[in-house]
């Protein structure tokens, strides 16, 4: 089938694998998937069983996993797996979907699915496969921008300028110097996807751009003239990777 989606510069492909086991639902993500250029189909299943094989082998980067399935259920699937691959749930049941939070998958589609918020699945799941793989992007390094979903659009944003970021359950706040952007994402999958030496987690509700510290006094952090809270349990470890490191003494 002839790709329809524009070929990304990077060349980056995600393999695919989709598990459901209702065939119509089957046959039509695997239609969505040969449309995308950044997509290729590894396999389907009709079972998490079935599935277990796949993905054990290493070989999925993004798997379409259904919930409601006889014998193992994709929420309990996906919780037994130690490294799961980046997975869009796709149910037609709406009640699920804080399992999906909890579970940090890319996203929740609604059966039906419609091919537009597929690829605007799709495509967050590429720039989240990318930040976990900075190895792989073209041996150019880590990447430093991002897209982020703000409402029917993708906006490209560079890390570098995120002052810190702000917990909001399963939503994160993030602040720069002169906007601020909220994004359906928590903020532990925003900690797993950036890189580790230039964002820290201070407090369980910010996670802090290292480069843009001021000072660090007692329980406080200051970035960028903002005083953000310091845990007891994390200050330690601050001190020693980032100021110590970096200190200068006479």
């Amino acid at each position: 089938m002839e790709k329809t989606i524009e070929k990304q510069e990077d060349k980056t492909v995600l393999r695919c694998l989709v598990v459901d086991d209702e065939p119509v639902t089957r046959e039509g993500i695997t239609d969505f998937i040969a449309k995308v250029e950044f997509l290729e189909l590894v396999g389907e299943c009709s079972s998490a069983l079935e599935a277990m094989e796949y993905v054990n082998q290493g070989t999925i980067d993004l798997m379409f996993l259904d919930i409601n399935m006889p014998y193992l259920s994709g929420t309990d699937f996906l919780e037994s797996l130690d490294h799961p691959p980046l997975t869009i749930f796709t149910t037609a049941y709406s009640e699920y979907a804080l399992d999906g939070y909890r579970l940090q998958v890319v996203d929740y589609l609604m059966k039906p699915i419609a091919f537009k918020r597929f690829y605007q699945a799709t495509v967050n799941a590429l720039q989240q496969f990318k930040l976990r793989h900075p190895a792989e992007n073209n041996g150019n390094g880590q990447q430093d921008y991002m897209y982020i979903r703000q409402g029917d659009s993708f906006e490209k944003i560079y890390w570098p300028d995120i002052l810190y970021m702000e917990s909001m359950q399963n939503y994160a706040k993030l602040h720069f110097r002169k906007d601020k952007k909220v994004i359906h994402q928590t903020l532990s999958s925003l900690e797993e996807m950036l890189p580790k030496e230039q964002f820290f987690r201070i407090h369980k509700s910010f996670l802090i751009n290292v480069s843009h510290i001021d000072s660090i006094m007692g329980g406080r952090v200051f970035v960028s003239g903002i005083e953000l809270p310091l845990s007891r349990h994390r200050k330690e470890e601050l001190l020693n990777q980032v100021v110590y490191k970096n200190l200068i003494s006479k």
